[in-house]
């Protein structure tokens, strides 16, 4: 089986409604890390304090052909399309341990989507 790996970079306000529709098109789950990051305006600062607004990375660990669907929900949902609300991108996976019990219904669902 192949498997991707999508990032997305979200604040943390909405990180809920994203992962909830990576579930609903597809995702069994989702790993949830608090994060900080820059772009390219500067945080604003109060007495040299920066007051970033907290950022999340989800990261949703796909079965191959979900992986595209996933992301154009979570693009939606996050309106990524808007400037300033987050982004996300896909990987390809080269090994997967960890997944043996989830493995027999990743290939029921292929098999029932194609077959």
């Amino acid at each position: 089986m192949k498997f991707k790996v999508i990032l997305a970079s979200v604040k943390a306000d909405i990180t809920d409604k994203v992962v909830d529709a990576a579930k609903s098109s597809g995702a069994t789950g989702a790993t949830i890390i608090p994060a900080r990051g820059t772009g390219i305006r500067e945080a604003k600062t109060f007495f040299g304090l920066s007051l970033e607004a907290q950022t999340d990375i989800i990261m949703f660990l796909l079965e191959e052909h979900i992986a595209p669907i996933v992301l154009e929900a979570i693009a939606k949902a996050g309106k990524f399309d808007q400037p300033g609300t987050g982004i996300a991108f896909m990987i390809g996976v080269e090994n997967v341990v960890g997944l043996e019990s989830q493995i027999e219904r990743f290939k029921q669902e292929v098999r029932d989507q194609y077959f």
